[in-house]
């Protein structure tokens, strides 16, 4: 199950009471004070880890708790800290304060980490509180309230390549002739009901995340269809790859097409219509996929690709174009 944005409940431990108590030794005669401190209760964490990829793991539950530290005891005994909750999230999870809504940390890389409620103090004993005129202190101090927080967790998938288009436009077909990834695939729109996610393995030390956004329709920035849901993935597709099918079911005209979902684009995120592009006609093997292709590259004055998932066709070319448009980013300015 996909997830993408929760929201959660997080409490932190308490702090272990610190202790009173005297030494009673045989022969050591009227003993001093020696409670020990309790111990610090255990913090709440999101880690950003590698190899976790929605946020279906904190779906399920919606409060999380540390554990609280130990007391202390006698003879100087420190009480046991309590071992930090760690909740690992996918890389580029958004963490906000539910409540005040404000951003808290973007987790954007793995190993990026964020507490998200401090542990309570651990007490301190009445060994602390001997002096030259209280030789027996019979106080100590309680330990400290763990923090507690509601938060809302919003994930934006990290990819190299965003394939974006409308429903039926060949987006997973080409994702599982790339990579691995193994999305749902059947001849009708709204195949994909989420993003998925694919390496594509260039040579041994070059590979490429590509990312398959569920089809977008217009309207869809404000909330028609099913493309609403995901568009903020994209805004993190270092480069966009635009897939227009060359027979749409509908009679639509695949210029338009091209149009409707970049204005659709610009609308959710202006950004987004910087963004480096990648155009291309899928579906070479159909009869008007030529003439297409024509029309767009002299509709757009650029470069458009003409490829087919199923036959293998052009794909190499689009491949090659995605390396080089990565490598133009790196290059500064």
């Amino acid at each position: 199950m996909f997830v993408d944005e929760v929201e959660i409940e997080v409490q932190a431990g308490r702090g272990g009471d610190g202790a009173v108590s005297f030494r009673r030794e045989k022969y050591v005669p009227r003993g001093g004070p020696d409670g020990g401190d309790g111990g610090d209760g255990g913090s709440v964490i999101l880690r950003a880890e590698e190899g976790v990829d929605s946020l279906a793991a904190l779906a399920h539950r919606k409060h999380w708790k540390a554990k609280n530290g130990q007391p202390g005891a006698g003879a100087q005994c420190s009480g046991a800290s309590a071992e930090d909750l760690v909740l690992r999230v996918p890389p580029g999870t958004l963490v906000y304060d539910a409540q005040g809504g404000f951003l808290l940390k973007d987790l954007r890389q793995a190993g990026d980490d964020v507490v998200v409620a401090l542990g309570g103090k651990g007490g301190k004993g009445n060994v602390h509180f001997k002096s030259s005129t209280n030789r027996a202190p019979r106080q100590s101090t309680p330990g400290g309230e763990g923090q507690s927080r509601r938060l809302r967790l919003e994930l934006k998938i990290i990819a190299d390549v965003g394939l974006v288009g409308k429903p039926n436009a060949g987006k997973s077909t080409l994702l599982s002739r790339l990579s691995r990834a193994r999305p749902e695939i059947a001849p009708y729109p709204f195949t994909t009901k989420y993003p998925n996610l694919g390496r594509v393995q260039i040579d041994l030390d070059r590979s490429l995340t590509l990312a398959d956004i569920p089809g977008l329709i217009e309207g869809a920035h404000a909330g028609a269809g099913l493309g609403h849901e995901f568009l903020r993935h994209i805004q993190r597709a270092g480069i966009l790859v635009h897939l227009i099918e060359p027979e749409p079911t509908d009679g639509s005209e695949p210029v338009q097409n091209y149009r409707a979902i970049r204005t659709e684009l610009e609308l959710f995120d202006p950004a987004l219509g910087r963004r480096p592009e990648i155009v291309a006609v899928t579906k070479a093997d159909l009869p008007s996929a030529d003439q297409v292709r024509e029309d767009l590259a002299a509709a757009l004055d650029k470069p458009v690709l003409l490829i087919s998932a199923v036959t293998g066709r052009g794909l190499n070319e689009l491949v090659a174009a995605m390396l080089r448009a990565m490598d133009e980013q790196r290059m500064p300015a």
